[in-house]
């Protein structure tokens, strides 16, 4: 730890984003959902719960939709 850390306004290497609901940014983002190919959504904490989750970027996401892996839907069968 340097000197210069410790009088930083933020840490070093902080990840600030801004709130996918309000738009503020915040310094405590939480990752809410990941559009591929390189977008990451990220909600405040307190709007981190009533964003509904979507695929992190280390979750599979199905061409056919949320929780569909076969490509079929319950119309379909």
């Amino acid at each position: 730890m340097t000197p210069e850390s410790l009088l930083a306004e933020r840490p070093p290497g902080c990840l600030t984003a801004p709130c996918c609901l309000c738009g503020r940014p915040t310094t405590a983002p939480v990752e809410v959902r990941h559009i591929p190919p390189d977008t990451t959504l990220y909600a405040c904490p307190e709007h981190a719960t009533t964003v509904a989750p979507g695929p992190g970027a280390d979750e599979p996401v199905s061409p056919w939709g949320p929780g569909r892996q076969d490509g079929i839907h319950d119309g379909d069968r």
